[in-house]
């Protein structure tokens, strides 16, 4: 029957002659298997880092942003469903082989090239290879991502992989089988190990009002993450906004925002921030140790910086990131 198992994500979606894979873009062609998206993204753009968001990682840089068809998770929430939801035939897209991504990067005057908007460990092959030929040309690479990937293929891409912004859904496995399709410890072991192989990481969790919104479930989260990746990784709580299938939904309530900041704070997380609420305090970064504002945020844009060479100007304590 030639019939053969996708081992890239949990999922091991299994595929007899033209099938395809879950995520719609992983196909089974005469018992080999095939991606359809190579070199052919849906969605090129050039982003301030701090839009991925990347905080703590050259901030004040652009990064050349790809994205294709399709995605291995199918949340209710997902603001980028009109790509992330389709295969490659119903998407308009572009003819970049990797070369080619990483000399639009140099043109446009980009330091990274960041695979995003739907989730790289789907066109895991075009982001290994364009990491790789970036890295030859001094680039570097970011992987906005749920990160929902076998062991074996995420060891191989993080050789190549500088930065990441994970996109940490909830902390129970009931959240995330019933908001995405997939599984929980997969993502916490995708983290543990990104930060082992000296990947710079950085979480994102999106508050949804009713689903993730309680205290005990915050609390839990920024628990998992002082305990296992430690209180120097940046957590991100980011505002919902009624999206794709759940419409229905307010935003997140201001207060619930604050609260979640508050929270990752009482539990000893460094560097928490408030994500999509212009103005909030949380866009800003603190120093921990003297508490004064080192990096002031308005929107996508910088407006202070007090840190000098990965150094808090004020007291001289180091400040975790990758600052150059």
């Amino acid at each position: 029957m030639n019939t053969i198992i996708c081992d890239l994500c949990p999922k091991h979606c299994r595929l007899r002659p033209g099938d395809r894979g879950n995520c719609r873009v992983r196909t089974n062609q005469d018992g080999k298997l095939q991606t359809l998206v190579y070199g052919n993204p849906c969605a090129v753009h050039v982003d301030p880092i701090e839009k991925k968001p990347l905080f703590h990682f050259l901030p004040t840089s652009k990064a050349f942003s790809i994205a294709t068809a399709g995605c291995n998770l199918h949340c209710k929430y997902c603001q980028n469903w009109q790509i992330s939801q389709r295969p490659p035939e119903e998407t308009n897209n572009y003819d970049m082989p990797p070369e080619i991504v990483v000399e639009k990067a140099i043109e446009t005057d980009c330091q990274s090239i960041a695979y995003t908007y739907t989730d790289p460990v789907i066109f895991y092959e075009y982001a290994f290879d364009t990491s790789k030929a970036a890295h030859q040309k001094g680039i570097r690479n970011v992987l906005v991502t749920a990160a929902y990937i076998e062991q074996k293929p995420l060891k191989d891409l993080c050789k190549y992989t500088d930065a990441a912004n994970v996109d940490l859904k909830g902390i129970t496995d009931e959240f995330y089988r019933k908001m995405s399709d997939a599984t929980l410890q997969p993502v916490l072991d995708a983290i543990l190990t990104m930060i082992k192989l000296g990947v710079w990481v950085e979480l994102t969790n999106l508050i949804v009002p009713t689903w993730n919104d309680q205290e005990k479930d915050i609390r839990q989260l920024c628990r998992w993450v002082y305990k296992n990746a430690g209180p120097d990784v940046p957590m991100h709580f980011s505002r919902f906004w009624p999206q794709h299938k759940l419409k229905n939904l307010p935003p997140t309530p201001l207060k619930v925002m604050s609260r979640a900041w508050e929270i990752a704070k009482e539990e000893g997380l460094h560097f928490p921030y408030v994500g999509n609420v212009p103005g909030h305090p949380g866009n800003n970064t603190y120093c921990p140790h003297d508490g004064k504002i080192i990096i002031r945020r308005r929107g996508y844009m910088i407006t202070e910086n007090h840190v000098i060479n990965g150094h808090c100007t004020f007291c001289k304590n180091s400040i975790p990131g990758v600052w150059s």
